[in-house]
C-alpha cells in the first residue's frame, strides 16, 4: 500500500505556520480488513498522554494576563484554531465553557471546568470525555522583575490525551508548535489590550514529554 501523507496548515491570528507530513498512514500503522475496517496497531502506544510545562518571564503584570487568561469568552477571536468559546454556569471563581477546536481535518467541542483564583491562576479541566480522555490547562502567575511593577513570571501547563487513536498520532507530529503558539497568542493579546510590554520576554524554561 501506498504511503500516503496529510499536510496541513495551521492559521494564527497574524501568520500562517505550514507544518508537512503531518499524518503518514503505511501497512505498518493499519490494514484493511475484509469489512474495510481500519485494524490499528499498537493503540497503546499512539494513545499517550502528552505533557508540556513552560516558564517565561514577560513584560505583563499578573493582573493583565490573568485578565487575558482568564477572558475565556473571546477566545475564539485570538486563540490559535479556537473557532467558538461558549461560557455558561459562570461565577465567582468558577465557570463552564463548550469550546470548538479546528484545523483540518479536525473539527470537534468539549467542555471544560475553569476555576480561577485572581491574580494567581487559571485552571481548566475537560469533563465531557468525548474528544479527550484527559485534558488540563494550567496557568499560574507570579511576581515578574522587582522593580518593573508591569512584568510577572508565567508558569503554564498543558497534559492531554486524546481518546482517538488518530487524533494522538496527529498530536504526536505538530504538540510542541502548537503548544508554543498558543502560548505566544495570550502574550501577543495582552499587547494588543495594554500595549508594548515593559520588558522582552525570556523563556526560563520549556520541557515536553510524552508519559
Amino acid at each position: 500500500m501506498a504511503t500516503k501523507s496529510l499536510v496541513i496548515t495551521l492559521m494564527l491570528p497574524h501568520r500562517t505556520l505550514a507544518v508537512s507530513s503531518i499524518y503518514s498512514m503505511t501497512k505498518r500503522n493499519f490494514h484493511i480488513g475484509t469489512a474495510n475496517n481500519f485494524e490499528f496497531t499498537k493503540i497503546s502506544q499512539l494513545k499517550k498522554r502528552r505533557e508540556f510545562y513552560g516558564k517565561q518571564l514577560v513584560g505583563y503584570s499578573m493582573e493583565q494576563m490573568y485578565s487575558v487568561v482568564s477572558d475565556v469568552e473571546n477566545y475564539y477571536k485570538f486563540v490559535p484554531f479556537c473557532k467558538k468559546s461558549m461560557v455558561y454556569n459562570k461565577k465567582d471563581g468558577f465557570l463552564t465553557a463548550d469550546l470548538v477546536i479546528g484545523f483540518p481535518p479536525l473539527s470537534e467541542k468539549y467542555t471544560s471546568n475553569v476555576t480561577m483564583a485572581k491574580p494567581g491562576l487559571v485552571r481548566a479541566e475537560c469533563n465531557d470525555g468525548r474528544l479527550f480522555s484527559y485534558l488540563l490547562n494550567n496557568w499560574k502567575f507570579s511576581p515578574g522583575v522587582k522593580d518593573i511593577q508591569q512584568s510577572c513570571v508565567i508558569e503554564f501547563e498543558v497534559s492531554f490525551q486524546f481518546k482517538s487513536a488518530i487524533h494522538s498520532q496527529l498530536a504526536n507530529f505538530f504538540f510542541d508548535q502548537l503548544v508554543i503558539q498558543m502560548e505566544r497568542a495570550f502574550v501577543d493579546e495582552a499587547e494588543e489590550r495594554y500595549g508594548a510590554p515593559a520588558i522582552k520576554s525570556h523563556v526560563l524554561e520549556a520541557t515536553s514529554r510524552v508519559v
